[in-house]
């Protein structure tokens, strides 16, 4: 009998339970906003990094299945370890097929295949377990060493392209938040942000920054409470509630002028303001603020290691290594502000020292005439009132 046949044939007589109904999206950001706790999530991510990882981690799906390879060997990217190691089936390389699957069907795993309700198989992969995400990491390591040539060719381009901006500022637009003088805390949905923006509350309240949240960190700030001074990116992952907060919008534009977010600030009818670079959002966001005379640039979930852009699908990251050049001095990681601000006085700090003060008081009016004829008193009080409670519980029983 067909090997084909022979797995139907077991699927029937094994019959595993529904695992669950899928939800289909090639991308892992989109599909997470409406995946709710038992879904099957399918998408087609090569590479899953660690940010799309943890959001799935949080919404506790039955299993994902990726159509493409969760680790391609370019670079030992985190997403596969983070799903495996916290529960959560994954079933990889599934190819074009199953993202074929409708909204909603039921589907079942047994190994490494995927069946329908009927028993047919849809598609099949490679489960993976901790060893053979251990296995692809170890394997992945090698091709780090093609990723830094990649990196200096992309960081002479890039000089290249934007000498003028980089160097000099050109090309840098008008906006009406006055920057000059003032800190301003830039935030990216990046590794770490709800943490790192916790963390900067009291600095927050004590030194009042300007908020840029950078696409979806925009939400982030919304989420967190805070007021938003203004948006930077190419929209793609902003709510329109952000939009129409009252930000300021700068839409970050193609070195040709290129702009795909600005026609939907357009429907919203929201102004805004084009900034045409070559690079990030993140990076144009600290250009931008750093042109305009921020005192200090706080950074709360950006970018900074090449395995952290590879995870973000960049082919390089000359554009944030020259700007962090550029911005020099002025820039500082979230965490860095966390432990440094850890060492001022907190109200933990105070409330003990203001219950030290009351004992030391206490002691020391406990040796004085009057502060003895004091506790005299009270205690004459405290008898008094412990005498009421014991009689009207005696009349009571």
């Amino acid at each position: 009998m067909p090997p084909l046949l022979n797995r139907r044939q077991h699927a029937r007589e094994k019959d595993p339970s529904p695992l669950g109904r899928v939800r289909v999206d090639p991308s892992t950001k989109t599909l997470t906003k409406r995946l709710q706790p038992g879904d099957v999530a399918v998408i087609d991510h090569l590479d899953i990094d660690r940010v799309s990882a943890e959001a799935l981690v949080r919404i506790r799906p039955a299993a994902v299945l990726n159509a493409a390879r969760s680790t391609s060997g370019r670079y030992p990217n985190l997403g596969p370890e983070i799903l495996v190691s916290s529960g959560v089936p994954l079933l990889d390389d599934l190819g074009p097929a199953v993202m074929g699957l409708k909204e909603g069907t039921e589907v079942r795993i047994d190994g490494d295949t995927v069946y329908d309700a009927q028993g047919s198989v849809i598609a099949e992969g490679v489960r993976q377990s901790e060893t053979s995400v251990i296995a692809s990491m170890e394997a992945a390591r090698a091709g780090l060493s093609e990723q830094i040539e990649a990196f200096a060719t992309n960081t002479m381009d890039y000089i290249r392209r934007e000498r003028e901006l980089l160097l000099d500022g050109v090309g840098v637009p008008d906006i009406t938040t006055e920057i000059n003088g003032r800190h301003v805390l830039i935030v990216v949905r990046g590794y770490s942000y709800k943490e790192d923006l916790a963390m900067l509350r009291p600095y927050i309240r004590e030194y009042h920054p300007l908020l840029v949240g950078v696409d979806g960190g925009a939400d982030a700030i919304l989420e967190a409470g805070l007021r938003l001074d203004m948006i930077v990116g190419d929209m793609d992952s902003v709510s329109d509630r952000a939009l129409s907060s009252g930000a300021e919008i700068v839409v970050h534009a193609y070195r040709d002028g290129r702009a795909p977010g600005r026609e939907r600030v357009d429907g919203l009818g929201v102004e805004h303001v084009v900034f045409p670079a070559t690079g990030t959002s993140e990076d144009v966001a600290m250009l931008l603020a750093d042109d305009k005379g921020a005192e200090l640039i706080v950074a709360v979930g950006t970018h900074e290691t090449l395995v952290e852009f590879l995870d973000k699908g960049r082919s390089g990251m000359a554009s944030t290594f020259l700007t962090r050049l550029r911005v020099g001095g002025k820039l500082i990681d979230a965490k860095g502000v966390s432990r440094l601000y850890e060492h001022r006085v907190s109200n933990k700090q105070v409330g003990l020292l203001v219950l030290a003060g009351l004992a030391a008081f206490m002691a020391a009016l406990a040796v004085t005439p009057v502060g003895q004829a004091f506790f005299t008193l009270v205690l004459a009080r405290i008898d008094d009132l412990l005498s009421w409670f014991r009689s009207l519980f005696d009349a009571i029983f």
